[in-house]
């Protein structure tokens, strides 16, 4: 059963701005923002026309469908980021440590006393994403692009250990699976059988489709090196500062991974854009291999999403929609060189 969607309030967040700026600041109204389909993301507007961004992490908030019983295990990889405040602590942790900008955080609080579920209280970074910048002026867009392109070889050069989340790895645990590519070859197999029980296009190509997963995983060579990847690197997910500095926001997914996951996801997602942020040299089976699991992901996510109550419906079924026909394209009659 869905969880009862909560109106936050003024009210409901009043105590949280005076933890945050104390009794010398009003807060004057609360707005929620779009995105946040694991979270709730608000805006506080206070008496002096500053503003600060509250995150909450509560059932009420989370639109993705219960998937049974310890499918937010942090020892996997890709386990969704709902609820879980140490998450987000230990991605801006190794961020910070990096040099690389993320919203300031101005305050934490798992006590209840506050608001009745985890909550932070970050920076709120004015001016427009970088997925809007773009669109409307790639010219001004250059230079936020350009640091983009040096905080990931940061990230990239960054090893870990192990793969897997941050706050798993910094507290010296171990994820699930053997390597990188048998969990995205195990996630795959998972995202098109699921999938195929929601979209008749996808069942009646399943058994073609997997063996095309399985022939490119099997191209993948073994590897024990792992950078630090955003995981869900969109333009959308990078805001651009007064300054010009790109500011990474959804960070609660930052592991030690493959760094061709990262790269196949911004393909994917800044398209003519990317060639700017590919920084140089990339295993072409690993992206070929990923990009197409990052499709069949793309998928059946939306399709899951759309189970429930997510209110951007039309968003996530076009999402689903495009993504469709690229794995459809993977398919021997329209396959090509994919690299």
């Amino acid at each position: 059963m869905d969880a009862v969607r909560r109106v936050v309030t003024r009210d409901d967040l009043d105590a949280v701005a005076r933890a945050v700026f104390g009794n010398g600041r009003r807060l004057r109204g609360v707005s929620r923002l779009r995105g946040g389909s694991k979270k709730g993301v608000y805006r506080l507007d206070l008496d002096d026309d500053s503003t600060a961004v509250v995150y909450i992490w509560d059932a009420s908030e989370n639109y993705w469908p219960a998937t049974g019983a310890g499918a937010d295990r942090v020892e996997d990889p890709f386990s969704p980021a709902s609820g879980r405040l140490d998450l987000f602590e230990a991605a801006h942790r190794n961020l910070r440590q990096l040099g690389i900008r993320t919203p300031q955080l101005l305050l934490t609080d798992r006590s209840g006393s506050l608001y009745p579920a985890d909550l932070a209280v970050v920076e709120d970074v004015p001016g427009d994403n970088l997925e809007s910048l773009l669109r409307r002026d790639p010219v001004r867009a250059a230079p936020a692009m350009a640091r983009l392109a040096e905080a990931l070889g940061v990230m990239r050069g960054h090893a870990g250990p192990r793969f897997g989340k941050v706050a798993l790895v910094d507290g010296g645990g171990s994820s699930d699976g053997a390597s990188c590519e048998q969990v995205v070859l195990d996630r795959a197999f998972d995202d098109l059988a699921e999938a195929a029980a929601r979209d008749p296009r996808i069942a009646a190509s399943h058994d073609r489709l997997r063996r095309v997963v399985g022939d490119l995983a099997a191209r993948v060579p073994t590897r024990s090196r792992y950078g630090l990847v955003h995981g869900e690197l969109g333009p959308d997910h990078v805001l651009v500062d007064r300054n010009g500095r790109p500011v990474l926001i959804d960070i609660e997914g930052l592991m030690f991974f493959d760094v061709e996951w990262e790269h196949a996801f911004l393909r994917l997602r800044f398209g003519e854009h990317y060639a700017g942020l590919s920084g140089g040299d990339l295993d072409g089976h690993r992206m070929t291999f990923y990009t197409l699991a990052m499709h069949l992901s793309l998928i059946a996510g939306p399709l899951r999403l759309l189970d429930g109550d997510f209110p951007e419906r039309d968003v996530m079924r076009g999402i689903a929609e495009h993504n469709l026909r690229e794995a459809l394209a993977f398919l021997p009659a329209a396959q090509g060189d994919r690299i």
